[in-house]
C-alpha cells in the first residue's frame, strides 16, 4: 500500500470515529466538547488507577497544555461535574474527583464508546482486531519517538 491511500484511510477512520461519537453523544443529550469528555474520562481513569488525579496528571495523560486543561476543568467544575479537593501530599496542587453527575455522564460515555466500537468492528474477527491493534500501537509508538526526537532537536536549537 502506498503512503497516500494510508493517509486517506487514517483520516477517514478518524473522521468516521469522531462522527459516530458526535452522533451518539448528541442522541444521549451530552452537550460537551470532545476535550471536556476526554477530561471526564481521564479523571475517571486516573481515579481508578492512582490516588493522585491532578490537573497536571490530566494534562500529561491527554498530552495537552496545562492552561488549556485548566480552562476546561474550570468549566467542568462550574457545571458540577468535577470537584477539587485538597491534596494531602502536596499543598500546592488539588485532587480532582467526579461528582455523582460527572460519574453518571462518564457511565453514559462508556456505553457510547462501547456502542461506537461495536459498530466500527462489527465485521472484524478477533485476529483482524489483534493485527489492527498491533499495527496501530506500533504507529503510535513511532509517532511518539519522532515527537520526542523533534522536541529534543528543537530544544537543542533553543539552547544555542
Amino acid at each position: 500500500m502506498t503512503k497516500k491511500p494510508l493517509n486517506n484511510v487514517l483520516h477517514q477512520l478518524m473522521h468516521a470515529y469522531k462522527q459516530l461519537l458526535a452522533e451518539e453523544t448528541h442522541r444521549h443529550q451530552i452537550d460537551l466538547p470532545v476535550t471536556h469528555i476526554r477530561i471526564l474520562k481521564g479523571v475517571h481513569y486516573q481515579a481508578q488507577t492512582s490516588a493522585q488525579c491532578t490537573a497536571n496528571a490530566i494534562a500529561e495523560f491527554m498530552q495537552r497544555d496545562k492552561a488549556q486543561i485548566t480552562r476546561a476543568l474550570n468549566t467542568l467544575i462550574d457545571s458540577n461535574l468535577i470537584v477539587k479537593l485538597a491534596n494531602p501530599l502536596d499543598g500546592r496542587s488539588q485532587l480532582l474527583r467526579l461528582t455523582a453527575e460527572g460519574a453518571q455522564i462518564v457511565s453514559q460515555i462508556q456505553a457510547i464508546d462501547d456502542h461506537v466500537l461495536a459498530r466500527l468492528t462489527q465485521d472484524l474477527d478477533a485476529d483482524s482486531l489483534a493485527v489492527f491493534l498491533k499495527v496501530s500501537r506500533t504507529m503510535i509508538a513511532n509517532a511518539s519517538k519522532l515527537s520526542t526526537k523533534d522536541n529534543a532537536i528543537s530544544n537543542e536549537g533553543n539552547a544555542l
